[in-house]
């Protein structure tokens, strides 16, 4: 089996905390002994509440921000190890789409300065060459080349994220991270900017890791799915077992409160607790109607096989009712995709 793109291997992060006259008061366990694979060319769905440290992995994963322990591999290579130079070439190679094209974009630089900082950072495209590979970029995302003379301003959310696209594509990543990149749009484009994410995917052979909480899209795009729980993950397998068959209670929850999904589960009680004291042993027992006193005492490992969930029961829950529709037609995605194909190159 080739070597996955993308290898993380216990990674943490914890974010310090201090009072007024900077004693250290704690810290935030943003990230705490993650370990996953990303194979070349899938896509990876990473889930989970507001605050799970999702984000925060994804930028770990890209070294925008320093692990405190841990390993990022890519292509076989730490990037922990390369030095400034060295990770300055290599991010060619990984690029990160975030969540907000409103904040994301330079309001003091034109569409097509944006999109050529790239090419001349990387020296990308011969001298004079810029303007055309960014009339390319901007065709292939749905926009028009005359749109690289104008300002973030002028545009939509929808558009505007269409070029943050067009710049994470520009340097030829082979790693692309979206974080909740539909998130911040009206309903109304959503679907349109996941179909072209999804193209996107397939033409350029993309490896891509999609950080949300919206499991519709989730369930369209994702090759693999990893549920994250107050910052480590809880289950881990192909997407379309975990959802036909989660074997977590957080994970059944998370479905259950998909409208439409058709999944029935005890509802999540309780506040999630506060990541800068974690419960003991299981973290997610305070909240879980199944939970026993081996919950409270033993952390679980991340056992399984192909398809591993982090629970002393997973063997001995219920089945998991399976998967229905609530109407023709399916989810909220797939209405949206119903009522706004084809989609619109202008959204």
């Amino acid at each position: 089996m080739n070597e996955p793109l993308l290898e993380l291997r216990d990674l943490r992060k914890h974010f310090p905390l201090r009072d007024a006259l900077g004693r250290a008061r704690g810290a935030v366990r943003a990230v705490d002994g993650v370990s996953l694979a990303v194979a070349r060319g899938t896509v990876l769905a990473i889930v989970g509440e507001s605050g799970c440290g999702k984000s925060t992995l994804g930028r770990l994963a890209l070294r925008l921000i320093e692990p405190d322990a841990g390993s990022v591999r890519f292509d076989g290579e730490d990037l922990r190890a390369l030095s400034p130079a060295a990770l300055r070439a290599r991010r060619r190679d990984m690029q990160l789409i975030f969540q907000d094209p409103f904040a994301s974009l330079d309001p003091r630089m034109t569409v097509g300065a944006a999109i050529a900082e790239p090419l001349r950072l990387h020296r990308i495209v011969p001298r004079g060459g810029e303007a055309s590979r960014v009339a390319e970029l901007l065709e292939r995302v749905g926009l028009r080349p005359e749109s690289a003379q104008r300002w973030p301003h002028e545009f939509s959310g929808g558009q505007r994220q269409r070029i943050a696209i067009a710049r994470a594509l520009a340097s030829g990543p082979r790693l692309v991270i979206g974080d909740e990149p539909i998130s911040a749009l009206d309903v109304s484009v959503q679907a349109q900017v996941v179909n072209l994410l999804a193209d996107l995917i397939r033409d350029l052979g993309l490896t891509f890791v999609l950080i949300s909480h919206d499991l519709g899209v989730v369930r369209h795009i994702a090759d693999r799915v990893a549920v994250m729980y107050l910052g480590s993950i809880v289950e881990e397998g192909a997407a379309a077992t975990v959802f036909a068959a989660p074997r977590h209670p957080y994970t059944r929850a998370l479905l259950a409160a998909v409208p439409g999904r058709g999944i029935k589960a005890p509802p999540i009680e309780g506040d999630v607790p506060s990541p800068i004291a974690p419960p003991a042993g299981c973290r997610f027992h305070t909240r879980c109607p199944h939970a026993e006193a081996l919950c409270r005492e033993q952390p679980p490992i991340l056992a399984g096989g192909d398809h591993r969930a982090a629970c002393h029961l997973q063997d001995r829950l219920p089945p998991a009712p399976p998967l229905q529709e609530a109407e023709p037609g399916g989810d909220r995605l797939r209405r949206l995709q119903a009522f706004f194909q084809p989609a619109g190159t202008e959204a």
